[in-house]
């Protein structure tokens, strides 16, 4: 019940001073600007607004959005009496919402078999009210799950209550996924973009979801497992992530064909054949895995041959394996990336890193900038001969002009590049230094400055 003498006036004080300097009254506020600053916060603390003022009261449930975490929902004295007590907190606020039009429906919870009728009635009413953007998260984090024998039932998503909606973007987290037997017709032109995280997907289905719909722009498929071959194609899609298919030594075959694919990504991927074709549009491409020889290096290989078909590609983030890529044995005839203007490289400085760092440099000439990032070795450099241990590092970047080194630990030999860099970046401008953390603490990048040789901190 709001507070008749409450005030919804509030005022700054000086502490210097004592003075008085404006007075804001809440409610003088425009309401598309409380709407929005409310679309922000998790719906159990919107609902608590409503105390501010009579203006307030009636808002948070004119709000776009509806954000219901249950990692901030008050705790009670059992998991299953808070899940409880969670369920009834969603089942009244949709009760006393209005059906203005929602933009977006987010939901984590720890999901049980008896709450499955309360789950879809939430999609169902998040589907009728027009939501475009729909998260349903049932992992959370794994401490959820310890000691609990109801907290690895799961959810299963009807996907053919998408028909009748305009959800544009879908992210599903840890449940099953039924998909209609008409699914490769279903044509779901409004939706733009599926993340798909733990979920079961087999060879078929992953092709009729994204035949299923036609405008899909955006695909992320993480610790997905149930296939033998992936197989994305697809005339329309832009970004396509795919991370931590991993499954003891089970590897997975890849096929990509996107003609307008911009950005790949392919992280932990224990991959069989990797066919990549029609990738004429791509710019970005990005891969890495654990930095251990044994068990992961051939699939580190595997994908980055694939550059042989992408060779225009403009970004590109990898690790540094490029001593061991003999560019003649992989790659075509003559093979350049010669469009290439942005490296990141996980790598370290020793004198193993530094060959496959200038070899990788030297397919690559028109590198402008590049990001040089902490690379963690899960085994330690291979031998080098004495001849390789004395080779002089030559560091082809005829259009280099800028570095950035993060993490950075004043070793000798991160102090061995940078002498390096200076003494062979012809045209060089900038170098950042970005110091790692010490505990809580981060110190502002150092800059160095070819042109006014001085060095600035960068605050």
């Amino acid at each position: 019940m709001e507070d008749p003498n409450h005030d919804s006036t509030a005022t700054a004080t000086s502490g210097a001073t004592g003075t008085t300097t404006a007075a804001v009254n809440w409610d003088d506020l425009p309401e598309h600007l409380i709407l929005h600053i409310l679309s922000f916060l998790p719906t159990l603390d919107t609902i608590t607004t409503s105390l501010v003022s009579k203006k307030w009261c009636p808002l948070w449930s004119l709000i776009p959005s509806l954000n219901f975490s249950y990692s901030d929902f008050p705790p009670y004295n059992t998991p299953s009496t808070t899940r409880q007590f969670f369920a009834e907190f969603i089942d009244r606020t949709l009760v006393c919402r209005s059906h203005s039009p929602l933009i977006k429906f987010r939901l984590e919870f720890i999901y049980e078999d008896r709450y499955g009728f309360h789950v879809d009635s939430w999609i169902r009413y998040a589907i009728k009210n027009g939501a475009q953007e729909l998260v349903l998260d049932f992992f959370i984090d794994k401490s959820f799950h310890v000691e609990e024998p109801h907290s690895w039932d799961t959810y299963d998503f009807p996907f053919s209550t998408m028909r009748n909606g305009k959800v544009r973007a879908l992210k599903l987290t840890r449940c099953d996924l039924t998909l209609p037997t008409n699914m490769s017709s279903m044509r779901l032109w409004s939706m733009k973009s599926i993340c798909l995280d733990q979920i079961y997907l087999t060879d078929q289905m992953a092709l009729d979801l994204i035949s299923g719909c036609p405008n899909l722009e955006i695909l992320e498929l993480a610790n997905c497992y149930g296939m033998d071959t992936l197989k994305v194609c697809s005339g329309k899609l832009k970004e396509l992530e795919l991370k931590y298919f991993i499954r003891n030594e089970i590897e997975v075959n890849l096929e990509i064909d996107c003609p307008n694919l911009i950005s790949l990504s392919i992280v932990w991927f224990e991959v069989g054949n990797c066919c990549i074709k029609n990738l004429s549009s791509l710019v970005h491409f990005h891969t890495s895995i654990g930095h251990k020889r044994d068990e992961y290096y051939g699939y580190w290989n595997k994908i980055v041959r694939t550059l042989d078909q992408v060779p225009h590609i403009r970004s590109l983030a990898v690790q540094n394996w490029w001593f061991k890529l003999v560019p003649n044995e992989f790659f075509s005839e003559g093979f350049l990336l010669y469009n290439l203007k942005h490296l990141e490289l996980q790598t370290g400085y020793t004198q193993y890193d530094l060959l496959g760092m200038a070899a990788l440099l030297k397919l690559a000439p028109n590198i402008e900038t590049m990001i040089l990032d902490y690379l963690f070795k899960i085994d330690k450099d291979e031998s080098l001969s004495e001849e390789l241990l004395n080779k002089p590092i030559d560091l082809s970047m005829p259009s280099l002009k800028e570095v950035k080194m993060k993490q950075f630990t004043e070793t000798e030999n991160e102090a061995h590049f940078l002498s390096l860099l200076k003494k062979q970046g012809v045209v060089l401008e900038k170098i950042v230094i970005v110091p790692a953390k010490v505990g809580d603490m981060q110190c502002p990048p150092i800059v160095l400055r070819k042109r006014s040789k001085k060095i600035e901190v960068v605050e």
